[in-house]
């Protein structure tokens, strides 16, 4: 999630919530958060389309991980703070549970797509018309 995504979330500035990410940055190690970079920025606003005026970011957004929101809770300890993140973290555990379920559907669907190619090709075989060996020449 964006930086900005979440201080919306929480209710603060992004610089807010940017300072006291910064004050802590023992407890966010790369693999909690990144900082994005120019062209990942741009891809974001190619995918999102254009920003209105004045929305043009000053500094490069950090996108957080799932590990990262769940240490914002400790930085960020306010009620609101503590309700979002409880919020978000039921919903990281929801889209995991959700790609579980499609992961066993997905390979039921899998294995039923080989078994009806085999099945395909038994089918064309059968309706092959029988391969009849030319017969020898009658006569002279």
């Amino acid at each position: 999630m964006l930086d900005r995504d979440l201080a919306e979330l929480y209710g603060v500035t992004t610089g807010n919530l940017n300072k006291a990410v910064s004050r802590n940055t023992d407890r966010f190690p790369d693999d909690f958060m990144i900082q994005l970079t120019k062209d990942e920025l741009n891809s974001l606003r190619f995918q999102f389309g254009s920003l209105k005026r004045g929305q043009h970011a000053k500094y490069l957004p950090y996108a957080f991980t799932e590990q990262g929101v769940a240490m914002l809770s400790s930085v960020l300890r306010s009620k609101r703070a503590i309700t979002v993140n409880i919020a978000i973290m039921r919903a990281f555990v929801k889209v995991r549970e959700y790609l579980a379920t499609h992961k066993d559907v997905l390979k039921k669907l899998e294995e039923h797509d080989r078994q009806i190619k085999t099945i395909f090709e038994v089918i064309n075989k059968l309706l092959l018309p029988p391969l009849v060996e030319p017969k020898g020449k009658i006569g002279f």
